[in-house]
Formats: structure tokens, sequence, C-alpha cells
């Protein structure tokens, strides 16, 4: 009788090292593990009964120890005994990207626990920011990854590629990154810069996967379509089904078609960003993205005309506002991070868990364009023009003077028909306003190796 081969230092890894490992570091991480895999399974009530209990820590600390939300709150008549659970946010403002960026020193506490890490985000929307938190929060940022990534049948001892965006091997000393490059290698993880996406480039994933052979694969969304298409198009499969992690973009359903046919049915959406890591992952059932209700509140927030604001109803967009209930050293509390997502109905999943699920995450608020008249129109409804069209890729562009260019690399020629096609979708959802169209070769991703569908040129 033939058996599998026994993965002895996946187990010894999974088993022994990385357990020993954390715990000699004096690191919660198994521990705190442990704790979510009980608490995915808890009822609604208990779940709001965590959050609510290190909503008023939370509050209280911030109220002490940062001069921003002290004043914030005695401007508001608000005291941190008057928010008790996450509903009650609302009595607070929420906090926009530009004001988290302006107000660092200010949010920043001024007794333990201090911040043990510090990290720039990416922004991709103009405004980058310093980020720090505690060492609490580090602990608890990894512990929900690893169950997220549980759900998708990633843990820790299996072979993991990841197809990320540049930056895989921080910069710094030779000596810091000889040490992220053998903690790789111990941990099995293979680290690939997405950012060159070319045909030959391509071809040189495909053959590491090949030849790694990996359990498991974590990708940008964009980045793992575009593989999974030229490898669909040169019929390039070799492999048994892997599981697909992706996140950092939208992730479309004719993607998740196209890697499915790539690597296997098993594609799992995540949805996160640095100032709080991992918001949203997505089960078996396929149905939405589970909040991590244990580490963060979520809220989708809509913008009345009067300028007030009110809670996303099931099934209406929202702004994502986010407050991290384990970052004491720097708080972000309502925090605003440039994310619109799809509310969800507060009720059980498929899969049995009764955290709270978003989703789909629709893009930037950024990526709001504007007709003729001004009217707010949202970028990603051309995916279904595109879609329709069979592109391979597109790029919308909005120019300071409302002028727009489609820019499209095709699956075949672009012919005047088609052209008219664009054009009278333009003319539907865009009235008065002057397209181009672009057929290009290529559309380049950022320098941090995502893909932009929306572009909005600020008005001059």
């Amino acid at each position: 009788m033939l058996h599998e081969p026994v993965d002895l230092y996946g187990r010894l890894l999974h088993d022994v090292l990385f357990p020993g490992f954390e715990a000699a570091r004096g690191r919660p991480t198994l521990p705190l593990i442990r704790y979510l895999d009980r608490t995915q399974w808890a009822s609604q009530d208990e779940l709001l009964a965590i959050q609510s209990g290190h909503l008023r820590r939370l509050m209280r600390h911030a109220y002490r120890h940062t001069p921003h939300y002290r004043r914030v709150m005695d401007a508001h008549g608000v005291g941190p005994e008057d928010v008790r659970t996450p509903a009650d946010l609302a009595k607070l403002p929420l906090l926009e990207r530009a004001d988290g960026r302006d107000t660092v020193e200010a949010r920043t506490a001024t007794a333990p626990p201090f911040a043990t890490v510090t990290k720039m985000t990416s922004g991709s929307t103009g405004l980058p920011m310093t980020i720090s938190y505690n060492s609490e929060s580090l602990h608890w940022r990894n512990a929900t990854r690893w169950r997220g990534y549980g759900w998708a049948g990633y843990r820790m001892g299996k072979r993991a590629l990841h197809y990320w965006g540049f930056g895989a091997v921080p910069p710094g000393s030779r000596w810091k990154r000889l040490k992220v490059e053998l903690d790789h290698r111990l941990k099995r993880d293979l680290y690939l810069d997405c950012g060159n996406r070319s045909p030959e480039n391509l071809a040189r994933v495909v053959d590491q996967i090949r030849r790694y052979r990996p359990e498991v694969i974590v990708a940008y969304s964009q980045a793992a379509a575009t593989l999974a298409r030229f490898v669909n198009e040169q019929r390039l499969r070799a492999w048994d089904p892997i599981p697909v992690l992706v996140g950092a973009e939208r992730l479309f359903d004719h993607d998740r078609a196209q890697i499915a046919e790539a690597f296997g049915p098993a594609v799992f959406e995540t949805y996160g960003g640095r100032e709080t890591m991992l918001i949203g992952s997505e089960c078996s059932a396929h149905d939405g993205l589970h909040t991590s209700m244990e580490t963060i509140v979520v809220e989708l927030i809509v913008r009345q005309p009067d300028g007030t604001t009110r809670p996303a109803r099931p099934g209406e967009s929202g702004e994502v506002a986010v407050t991290d209930l384990h970052n004491l050293a720097q708080p972000f509390i309502r925090y605003l991070n440039g994310d619109l997502a799809l509310q969800r109905e507060d009720v059980a999943c498929a899969c049995g868990r009764f955290l709270r699920r978003i989703g789909p995450v629709e893009g930037r608020v950024t990526d709001t364009l504007r007709d003729a008249a001004g009217n707010p129109v949202n970028g990603l409804l051309f995916n279904i023009l595109f879609v329709a069209l069979d592109a391979r890729q597109f790029q919308v562009v909005q120019h300071a003077d409302r002028r727009l260019t489609l820019k499209v690399v095709p699956a075949g020629e672009v012919t005047p028909s088609i052209r008219q096609t664009m054009l009278g979708f333009c003319a539907k959802y865009l009235p008065g306003i002057p397209v181009t169209i672009e057929v290009v070769d290529e559309i380049p991703p950022t320098p941090a190796g995502k893909h932009r569908f929306v572009v909005v040129e600020p008005p001059a």
C-alpha cells in the first residue's frame, strides 16, 4: 500500500520549533491563536462583550494618556465611561486620513505601553503616514493573521510562496537582511516580487512554483490574477490544487475564476492595512469577509447631504472606519482608511461563525469619478464594461479637467464596434465627459506592486 510522504520538517516546525521560538521570545502568539480558535465559534453576545471590554480599556487609556483624544472627547462632551459598547463610538468624530497623519504625535501615548514597532503606510492616496504600535497589538495581529490564513488551510510549517509587492526583504543593514532571509527559509516562506509582470518574469514564477511545490500561495489579488491568466493561456498548469490567499487589492469575480482554473478552487480573499493589519478574512463559505472582532471594531459609514453620518444599512456601501482595540501606544479610533465596503446582514454565516461580515471591499473613496454635472460615479463600475470586452487589463483615468482616458490591454482586436460600445458606456454613466481610448501593451503596477484600476487626478 502506498502512503503519502510524511513532511517531518513541516510537522517539526509547526509542533516544536515555532512554539518554542515564540515562547523563548516571551511572545504569547500560541495562547492567543488557541484563544481565537475558540472565540471564532462564540455567540454574537460573547463577541460583543469581548469587543466592549477591550473598547472600554482603550477609551480610558486614550483619554488619560493622549493629548489628541483628551481634546476630542472634552470638545464633544464625551467621557471615557460614556463609550462602553461599539455602538457608543458614534458619539465621537471620525478620524480622517489626513488628520491621522497630522496628529501622530498628539495620538502617541505618554504612558506605557510604549511603541515597539514603527512603520510607514504605502501612501497610495498620496498621504503616507507613520504608524506605531505596542507589543500587545503586534501579538494580536500575528495571531489574527494565522487564524484567518488557517481558514484557507495555511498553517505554520507549510511551504508558502508569497507573490507580493517589492520590499519583501526590507531595506537596512546587511545583517538585518540576512536575518530576514534566514527567517524566511526556516519558516519555508519563498518571497517573489510581483512588481514586474512581463511574460519572462511570469514564466520564472511558474518555474519557481514547479520547483518549490508550495502548499499555499499568498499574493496581491491582481498579481495572482495576472499570473493565473498567463498559466491558463499558456497551458502551464502542472501541479495539484494549491490554496491561494489574495489581498491588498480588489478581487473581481472573473479574476477569482482565472485563479481557480490555474491553481484550484480554494481561493480566499483577505483584507487589511498597515494601520491595523488583518481586518477581514474569507471562510470556506466564500460569502463576505469575517471581521476580526476580538482585535478591531469595523464600522461602515455613510455621509449624509447635511454633513452628518450614519451607519451603512445591509446591502449599502460605506466608508471603512476602524478602531484598533489593542494599540494603546498610538490609538486609532474611528479611523477612516480610505476604503469603501458593502455592509452585510448581522447574522451567522453559513460556516456557523457570528464574526461580523463585510464585503466586498469596493475600492478607494478616491476612486469616485465625476460626470459633467459633478455627480459621483464609482469608477469600479467600469469593470462591467471591460469584463464584457474580455480585456486583459484596464485603467480608467479622470484628469484634473474631468476628461476621461480609458486604457485597455485587449485580448484581441479593438474593432470600431468595440470602441463604440466603450464610448456608449461612458456616455451613459458619465454624460458630458470627453473620452479618449488608448490601446496599450501593458499597464504597469505602482512601485508597491499594486494595480490601480481607477486614477482620479486632483482638480487643478
